[in-house]
């Protein structure tokens, strides 16, 4: 799922969120490549896969594109706190990032700061944090992870 949308951006220009924002909603593509950026990825780096310290190091760099298994309600009905249920499941169907990591100071649990596409209204504000585990992952998110590089 990233892996194709990165391999179409290798021969076609982006379009910066500021040119043409999320709005989660159901819409008909607007994609116009004349008013895209002049932005190119060159390729995308897989990261190495079910190792938190590898994730760590590249999503410190940049926003880190995974595969989640979200079809499922734990995922689905998220309202806070840190995602610590290994029943998720580990069937990947939607593409999100990761943008950050820390510590959540009531449990202690390390987690994934994750960004959602569903909007604010879900989870903490579009976001939702992830317990940072070995192997699959919560949800598997440990699975696909990867990030563009610019030509």
């Amino acid at each position: 799922m990233t892996y194709d949308a990165y391999t179409y951006l290798i021969t076609h220009n982006a379009y910066l969120d500021a040119d043409w924002p999320y709005l989660a909603v159901d819409s008909e593509c607007t994609y116009d490549e004349s008013k895209a950026s002049k932005i190119k990825l060159s390729t995308y780096v897989c990261v190495d896969p079910q190792t938190p310290a590898a994730m760590k190091v590249a999503v410190a760099r940049q926003p880190v594109a995974i595969s989640v298994a979200a079809g499922n309600p734990i995922f689905h009905n998220y309202t806070g706190g840190v995602l610590d249920d290994p029943a998720c499941g580990i069937e990947t169907d939607h593409a999100i990032s990761i943008v950050g990591y820390g510590v959540d100071q009531a449990s202690g649990l390390e987690y994934w700061l994750v960004r959602n596409s569903w909007g604010p209204d879900w989870g903490e504000n579009g976001y939702i944090r992830i317990a940072i585990t070995e192997g699959d992952g919560i949800c598997a998110i440990n699975h696909r992870p990867l990030y563009p590089t610019i030509a």
